[in-house]
């Protein structure tokens, strides 16, 4: 007996896998993605970073096992909504069943069989791939953490396979509870009627539609404004209710979709009657009304895909090329002041705790002083409203640098000193949005004022270069002027700035990151001395690679588990609905519908349910992306060209493949079964 439920469960699977191909190769593909992701610990250019002393492996690999769990509920959702889907599909079958006297409990045991089988199949076929694409995934990492390989070997993680199969394990263990627990509910009668039972459209009034679409419109332009607006300030409240509005916008665009359609089409009478328009737009009315949920889940996964994919790669290389610009010394620091405490001479700090240069080491130390006026209140002359709109946004005072201090800078660079009368100043900054901003002041301006001081700004281009070694480019809008200028003014903050020596490099190095991490962790006594915050210009580029490569390899692990979800998703209704509407297609094949226009009824039918999520995804993701851009900005000038134009090749490979494969399956589903 059980080896004839064995076979039976066998024959289904094989059934399935005929018209369910899609359902097989996205858990294949899920599989594949997770174990290539995880398996990044074990991989040569980890290994080798790891044995070098880089600290950063340690983070991707913490935040890839925390993504890992947050995909695997995700992956686990897509196989139950999945598995829903056939379930149902194969609701008269399984009625058949139990009219031939098979008890509910054989009918979960064949379901538990196929499940297990399906199991395997996906996670045996999934590894393999896996198994291979993680190699290629190794030699991305070296490239994007810019490491070589002492030697390349094929290296399979047995921690990573361990962990696939066990998340995938639960996943279709919770398959096998639901498949249970919904045949134990089911009765006789409905499953043998399921067939029959058409989807209605809920509300017939096309009103109710109408009212829907003006507050979908309504909704999603007050979220764009308010983004657009606030940007990504989380702690504004204007940015929690843009994200409400824009998810409420996208349900109840697909809510009012249909009955919209619907609604226009039958206005139109020469559209609405020719050839089978009539029994597209009902088709489509029937599946939308339906699944309108579904489909603004996958219109925002599916928009979280496209900006995290397009600004992850933008916001890697934003701040990657503005690195250079960044680390014009090989180490700096500053003293960090709290409250009311008066700045400290870093010289005199390190002085205090016996630190002592090297002969060999160039070093200098400038002031910042803070005059008494805004960037709006001394730069705001003859700019655009935008600008001053720029400007008024910043909350912090012009700073300024004695010219002594200045020069000193250059010399240890090797440039040539400035000399300036005392009416004269230079201007500096590097900032995001305000370096524009003061380009466009010295094109219409040649002089500030400094209080009640007349300056003329001796230089005709702004002066963007970095008087620090720093993260991002960090040079507020400042004033180089002649030190009895700043007489009346306090120091607020000290930066220190050091070059090695040719000929010790490797020591000084060393020396400095000490230095600056027995500060950070505590181990030096800050009574009288002030905290010191430095870093090295190797130092910062090892940060700014484990940073970058971070959010990057994230953004690609959860876009691709986003965009093969949603495109799954999509595809199982499409097939599901093939099956669905057999007698419809044998309907209109008796009343004289060749077989050229099924054809293009179900190809329309698949490409705009196709193309609703997805355009509607581009239009928030034209609106995420500049608010993303902007911000972004602030470190560097991003260029997202470069980052969509890989972003819209990867959605035209992966969604242009499911709906190629989709259209074939729900064609051949049609043609075998009318």
């Amino acid at each position: 007996m059980t080896t004839m439920y064995s076979k039976i469960a066998v024959g289904n699977v094989k059934k399935s896998f005929k018209d369910y191909a899609i359902y097989f190769l996205t858990l294949t593909l899920a599989v594949c993605i997770f174990y290539s992701f995880n398996s990044i610990e074990s991989q040569s250019a980890i290994i080798e970073m790891q044995k070098s002393g880089k600290q950063y492996t340690n983070m991707l690999i913490d935040i890839l096992g925390y993504v890992s769990v947050f995909v695997s509920v995700i992956l686990g959702s897509l196989i139950l909504y999945a598995n829903n889907f056939l379930i149902k599909k194969r609701k008269k079958e399984l009625g058949i069943y139990m009219t031939l006297g098979m008890g509910k409990s054989k009918i979960s045991r064949i379901l538990v069989t196929e499940t297990i089988l399906v199991g395997v199949i996906s996670l045996v076929s999934g590894l393999l791939i896996g198994i291979v694409v993680s190699q290629g995934l190794s030699v991305l990492t070296s490239k994007l953490f810019e490491v070589g390989m002492s030697e390349y070997s094929f290296i399979i993680s047995t921690a990573a396979m361990g962990k696939t199969i066990f998340y995938f394990g639960i996943m279709f263990l919770l398959v096998i509870v639901f498949n249970t627990f919904v045949i134990s509910k089911y009765k006789i009668i409905d499953l043998l009627i399921a067939g029959r039972k058409n989807e209605d459209i809920k509300f017939k009034n096309p009103i109710v539609y109408l009212i829907g679409f003006l507050l979908c419109v309504v909704s999603l332009t007050v979220a764009y404004k308010l983004i657009l607006e606030v940007g990504l300030d989380v702690s504004n409240s204007k940015f929690l209710i843009s994200i409400i509005l824009g998810i409420i916008g996208t349900i109840l665009f697909f809510f009012s979709l249909a009955g919209f359609i619907l609604f226009i089409t039958k206005r139109n009478k020469k559209i609405y009657f020719k050839d089978l328009n009539i029994f597209i737009v009902k088709q489509l009315n029937s599946k939308v009304n339906t699944n309108f949920l579904s489909m603004s889940i996958i219109c925002l996964m599916l928009f979280f895909t496209i900006g995290i994919l397009s600004t992850g790669i933008s916001f890697k290389s934003s701040l990657e090329a503005g690195l250079e610009q960044a680390t014009p010394f090989d180490a700096s620091a500053r003293n960090i002041v709290f409250g009311d405490e008066k700045a400290i001479s870093i010289l005199e700090s390190l002085n205090n705790i016996g630190f002592k240069f090297d002969n060999n080491e160039k070093y200098t130390e400038y002031a910042i002083y803070k005059s008494e006026q805004t960037p709006l209140d001394m730069f705001g002359n003859g700019l655009s409203e935008k600008s001053k709109s720029e400007l008024r946004k910043l909350r912090y005072n012009v700073d300024i640098v004695k010219l002594s201090e200045y020069n000193d800078i250059l010399n240890i660079q090797n440039k040539k000193n400035v000399i300036l009368r005392d009416d004269e100043a230079l201007l500096l900054g590097n900032i995001g949005k305000v370096e524009p901003i003061l380009k466009e002041f010295l094109n219409k301006n040649n002089s500030v004022k400094l209080g009640e001081k007349e300056l003329v700004i001796k230089n005709k281009e702004l002066i963007t270069d970095n008087l620090s070694t720093d993260t991002f480019t960090s040079v507020f809008p400042t004033l180089v002027v002649n030190d009895k200028l700043v007489n009346d003014y306090n120091a607020t903050e000290y930066v220190l700035n050091i070059n090695y020596s040719d000929n010790n490099k490797e020591q000084s190095e060393e020396k400095y990151y000490k230095l600056f991490e027995d500060f950070r962790d505590g181990k030096i006594n800050l009574e009288n001395i002030g905290f010191v915050n430095g870093y090295t210009k190797i130092d910062i580029y090892n940060q700014n690679k484990g940073l970058t490569t971070t959010i990057l390899f994230v953004g690609i692990y959860l876009g691709l588990v986003f965009l093969i979800t949603s495109m799954a998703v999509l595809s199982l209704q499409q097939l599901s609905e093939a099956s669905d509407s057999i007698d419809r297609y044998k309907a209109i094949k008796k009343i004289g519908a060749s077989e050229d226009m099924i054809k293009k009824t179900i190809f329309t039918q698949t490409l705009v349910y196709f193309s609703l999520p997805i355009l509607l995804a581009l239009v928030h993701s034209i609106v995420g992306i500049k608010v993303a851009n902007d911000f972004i900005s602030m470190f560097n000038e991003a260029n997202i060209v470069t980052s969509s134009i890989i972003t819209s090749l990867i959605l035209v490979l992966i969604y242009g493949g499911y709906f190629v494969a989709t259209y074939s399956g729900y064609k051949n589903i049609v043609k075998n079964n009318i």
